[in-house]
């Protein structure tokens, strides 16, 4: 089988998807904090909207770069950027390569706040990990929290065509509004900020073209 003929993975049915409470949140965020000792700032990396939309007060911001994972649209997004039963995607991290971003320095005396908003708006489902690695800014290395892919989780789509991801993109809608819009906004945000991401663009550029083309239609139709 060529790679043009490969299956692709199709969205999770909508029963699939199982929401977390505020409770199994807690859980989740204890766990991540194990070992800090409640009095240091702590980093956030951030590598898709939390480059653009932050939403939480932070002390201090660098460029900076983890390695052994890449940027990628590769998780069904059934809440944020879409619905069960029509998902959009959201970024996450796949393995390999590095990625560039944005690290936030919060303070310590508002880490429980900010950690509590900020499972509720990444992890309204399981899929993502929350791991510290080493991120690499120009003043020095620094452990930040990182939301990475759970590749077990139903969620996780490793293997869509541009062509695919494009439609996908174009129909997704969720709480925090279409999917076309996180995307492009990301692009943008990206290389305001000096970040290059090649994939991203092509995706972009792809989704731009895609839009233009309908909006030229509908004018020629309804003139």
């Amino acid at each position: 089988m060529n790679a043009a003929a490969r299956p692709h993975r199709l969205p999770p049915p909508p029963e699939a998807l199982q929401l977390r409470d505020a409770a199994w949140h807690q859980e989740s965020i204890a766990r991540t904090l194990k070992h800090w000792d409640g009095h240091s700032d702590l980093w956030i990396f951030g590598y898709g909207s939390l480059i653009w939309r932050t939403e939480f007060p932070y002390q201090e911001a660098r460029l900076g770069r983890i390695h052994g994972y890449h940027r990628a649209l590769c998780l069904w997004s059934r809440v944020n950027r879409g619905t069960p039963e029509r998902p959009g995607l959201v970024f996450s991290l796949g393995l390999g390569g590095s990625c560039a971003g944005r690290v936030y320095r919060v303070a310590s005396d508002g880490v429980p706040d900010i950690m509590r908003a900020l499972w509720v708006r990444e992890m309204p489902s399981a899929a993502y990990i929350p791991r510290w690695l080493k991120c690499h800014t120009p003043q020095g290395v620094v452990p930040a929290l990182v939301f990475t892919m759970d590749r077990s989780d139903s969620s996780y789509v490793p293997d869509l065509s541009l062509e695919q991801t494009v439609g996908v993109v174009r129909q997704g809608r969720g709480r925090y509004g279409p999917c076309l819009d996180y995307v492009l906004q990301t692009a943008d945000a990206l290389d305001a900020a000096g970040i290059y991401d090649q994939r991203l663009r092509t995706l972009a550029r792809a989704l731009r073209l895609s839009t233009s083309s309908d909006q030229t239609v509908h004018h020629a139709v309804n003139r």
